[in-house]
């Protein structure tokens, strides 16, 4: 994949070894050799992952991470400490500074190009959904508010699928402090609670002794529920060609056997902390989906969506033979309303309206507002009988029960409808609609609160 790697480390012969490292997998890369210059580096160009090295003179890279990090522009910048050896009390250090991934020197090649595609992988779903939301007035708000809170507590519910009871008993020992730890031992029985209940991690061995582990990751793949439940592995050193095949089935990251406790600890708060944020973004984004078809005022299905169910259900009727019919409902003297009343008044009518459709018409109806005062009701499988029918329960509703439109006020509202039905395959939805709306002129001109059905 193509990606952009800011190397940052001050000592030549590192850069150049990491740098030829990741240009074999032909990702672009971009070196620095202080905290300094990274940091112009990343406000002044586009980085999706960086390599840092915490050990360097002046700025170290614990500062650099953490300026990095509580710079909004910059917060979601995936980062991956270069931490020797025997100091894992770096990975505590860089943790508390924001820091997402750790590689330890001597750099093994596997665990660079995993870690460094995984986070370019999830720097560039993070983008793409932020890029898709960038016109919500609110999203930048909610950005810095909402996504804040969700990555700074990580606790989450994790499921252990161990069946050496002395490391089960361990990692709890380890990560129950801070998690809720489930621990199965067979694949079955695992495979069912994660289909049941909701976990934030999956945490599977390698070396279970009746049981395969990579067939587990496989089936929480390619279930809908667990697609993207974040999947760490534990492998022991020797087996790196079924550390490549998970790998290349998606799992998300590995710990080598014999376990190190912080490394453990960190990994598992890195992959609660991604999931929290793709999770938080793939809900804002459906959210705009729906804001994009759905009028703010009623909740009531907008213009756009109509067109296109409009033409979905009309592909469908005249597919299956059945008829397709249509309600254009239109409140009576509404510009009187509102100049009496109150825009306020007007808009309690509208609300209430959109509750009665909701009442008054079949699960399979679809009611959207078409502009204004106006609505049209969508009726699959409706000929022109049952729609006048419909038509007829929907104008009552409205006229049978005063509105209230404040505290000590209620008045009464009526409306006129037009009902029109596709004809057949010589019939378009265009003509459709315009009938429609010729039935709704005639139920106007005739004295208003009224049904009239299409005479063609």
């Amino acid at each position: 994949m193509t990606a952009r790697v800011l190397v940052v480390d001050d000592i030549l012969a590192n850069v150049k070894l990491l740098e030829a490292r990741l240009n074999a997998e032909y990702f672009e890369v971009l070196t620095a050799r202080s905290g300094e210059e990274a940091l112009a580096l990343v406000r002044s160009s586009p980085v999706d992952v960086v390599l840092l090295d915490v050990m360097m003179p002046g700025m170290n890279g614990f500062e650099v991470c953490q300026q990095i990090k509580s710079a909004p522009a910059t917060a979601q910048l995936p980062i991956i400490m270069v931490t020797a050896l025997d100091q894992a009390s770096d990975k505590v250090r860089g943790l508390e500074a924001g820091a997402d991934d750790f590689l330890t020197k001597p750099v093994d090649d596997i665990a660079l190009i995993t870690r460094v595609k995984n986070l370019a992988r999830l720097k560039a779903l993070s983008d793409e959904m932020m890029l898709r939301m960038a016109t919500s007035a609110d999203f930048k708000h909610l950005q810095s508010g909402e996504i804040a809170g969700l990555t700074a507590t990580v606790a989450g519910r994790v499921l252990l699928v161990e069946d050496q009871p002395r490391v089960a008993q361990r990692m709890l020992s380890w990560l129950g402090p801070r998690h809720a730890i489930d621990v199965e031992t067979e694949l079955q029985t695992a495979m069912l609670r994660l289909a049941e209940e909701t976990y934030d991690l999956l945490l599977v061995s390698l070396s279970l002794a009746q049981a395969d582990g990579l067939r587990l990751c496989s089936q929480v793949r390619s279930l809908e529920r667990t697609r993207h439940l974040p999947i760490i592995v534990l492998v022991e050193a020797s087996e790196e060609a079924r550390l490549l095949r998970a790998l290349d089935m998606g799992v998300n990251d590995y710990v080598t056997r014999p376990i190190d406790k912080c490394e453990l600890a960190a990994r598992v708060r890195t992959q609660i902390k991604r999931k929290r944020h793709c999770d938080y973004l793939r809900d804002r984004l459906e959210e705009s989906v729906e804001l994009a078809v759905t009028d703010a005022l009623t909740g009531l299905n907008n213009r756009r969506y109509l067109e296109a169910h409009l033409k979905v259900l009309g592909e469908a009727a005249l597919s299956a033979g059945q008829p397709l019919s249509v309600l254009l409902v239109d409140v009576d003297n509404f510009k009187a309303i509102n100049d009496t009343w109150g825009h306020a008044a007007g808009d309690t009518i509208l609300r209430e309206l959109a509750a009665r459709f909701r009442r008054n018409t079949r699960a399979v109806d679809t009611a959207c507002r078409l502009g204004g005062e106006e609505f049209v009701i969508l009726m699959p499988a409706t000929s022109l009988g049952d729609a006048c029918q419909i038509g007829e329960r929907v104008r009552h509703s409205i006229a049978c029960e005063l509105f209230r439109i404040n505290r000590d006020s209620k008045i009464a509202v009526t409306a006129s409808v037009g009902v029109a039905s596709l004809e057949g395959a010589h019939d378009s939805l265009e003509r459709l609609l315009a009938r429609a709306d010729q039935a709704l002129y005639a139920a106007k001109k005739e004295g208003r609160n009224r049904v009239v059905a299409d005479a063609a």
